[in-house]
């Protein structure tokens, strides 16, 4: 590519920036918070100011003080959709399009929609409203994040399966963390604010469990607390000499573990704002050919995963993984090696002692850091 049209996209991708409507997330440790009604004040606050907003999908999970706050705002109709027999609504997105408000509230970002729809995802709905120049309002819980979806299932026991790369929370110009005690959240579900009475205590014995909120609403702060640094090393702090962390998460085909290793290193480079790669290194007796179909399965939806969360996937063939793993991190200035913590047996340790070791003092020798994950 020539200089000349490197200059025009560079400056195309200014103008597409800056046409981007703005982006605001509220997010919360659970249900039952009070984001939506967080947004719909707002909406309120906006309108009163004469700026031209409308409600283009809000779940008021039947609570009366949230629908309450609908009253008097201006709601976009959703679109009906037959799916198995059966009437639905969802988010009318072209609807939004093409009345472009200056600011549209949409709830349940993580929400997957009915099949048939334009997008999988509703967040993908959000995204080209973004990009229409439209600005959006939208909220999130805290489980739904993607790569906290393993320390998510630890604390709470519940495989959540609506989940948001974590790249979404990237874009974000403005995130917001509603906040409450585990007390005040718990008293909110006695009360019947959150649920219906003959679901308030399956609710207390399982996912509202004192350390459960506890756990979780650690998570919403040091996500939202993690946002506020990068906001701040984005734009307060732009310096070309400040080295900028670059990770790279190792996986191999035969590994259940690969989706850990990714996700811990997504966060990782989240954290420090760095960019990141995965690894996937085919030796000899892993070609297409030789490796079992359940294997290929797992490693195509692992690079799917990577890819959801923001990294690049790279696949090499190599007879040496560890020289292949040097040598791409020197390729890439690579600051930080990820890979899974072995699960193997004493023999194994023995007989691989030496791979591991010449990893290491490769590594070493390249003033690149390793991390194993457990």
């Amino acid at each position: 590519m020539s200089e000349d049209r490197k200059t025009a996209e560079h400056f195309l991708n200014l103008i597409k920036r800056s046409r981007r409507g703005k982006f605001k997330i509220y997010i919360g440790m659970s249900a039952g918070v009070g984001k939506t009604f967080r947004m719909l004040q707002e909406a309120k606050a906006l309108l009163k100011n004469g700026i031209d907003v409308k409600i283009g999908y809000i779940e008021t999970h039947n609570r009366a003080e949230t629908a309450a706050l609908l009253e008097g705002l201006p709601v976009i109709p959703r679109r009906k959709l037959f799916y198995k027999g059966k009437a639905l609504e969802e988010l009318d997105l072209p609807a939004i399009i093409n009345l472009r408000p200056e600011v549209v509230i949409v709830d349940e970002l993580a929400h997957s929609n009915i099949e048939g729809s334009k997008n999988e995802k509703r967040w993908q709905d959000v995204m080209e409203v973004l990009d229409a120049g439209i600005n959006v309002i939208s909220a999130v819980n805290i489980q739904h994040i993607e790569s906290l979806h393993e320390e998510v299932k630890n604390i709470t026991g519940v495989d959540v399966t609506e989940r948001i790369p974590d790249k979404v929370l990237g874009m974000a110009d403005e995130v917001v963390n509603i906040d409450l005690t585990a007390e005040e959240l718990i008293d909110r579900l006695r009360e019947g604010k959150i649920y219906p009475a003959d679901k308030v205590q399956t609710a207390l014995n399982n996912f509202f469990r004192n350390e459960h909120i506890l756990q979780l609403r650690e998570l919403a702060l040091k996500e939202v607390a993690g946002q506020v640094v990068r906001q701040v090393e984005t734009t307060v702090l732009k310096h070309p000499g400040i080295k900028r962390e670059r990770f790279l998460a190792c996986i191999g085909s035969n590994s259940s573990k690969a989706k850990r290793v990714i996700r811990k290193t997504a966060r990782l480079a989240g954290y420090y704002n760095g960019e990141w790669r995965v690894l996937y290194v085919q030796t000899p007796r892993e070609n297409p050919d030789k490796i079992a179909l359940d294997k290929q399965r797992m490693l195509i939806n692992n690079f799917k995963l990577a890819t959801e969360l923001g990294a690049t996937v790279i696949q090499v063939q190599s007879r040496s993984i560890p020289s292949a793993i040097i040598e791409q991190a020197m390729q890439m200035k690579v600051t930080t090696v990820c890979i899974g913590k072995p699960h193997i047996s004493l023999l194994d340790v023995i007989l691989s002692t030496g791979i591991f070791n010449a990893l290491l003092k490769k590594l070493s020798t390249a003033d690149i850091d390793l991390i194993i994950l457990s």
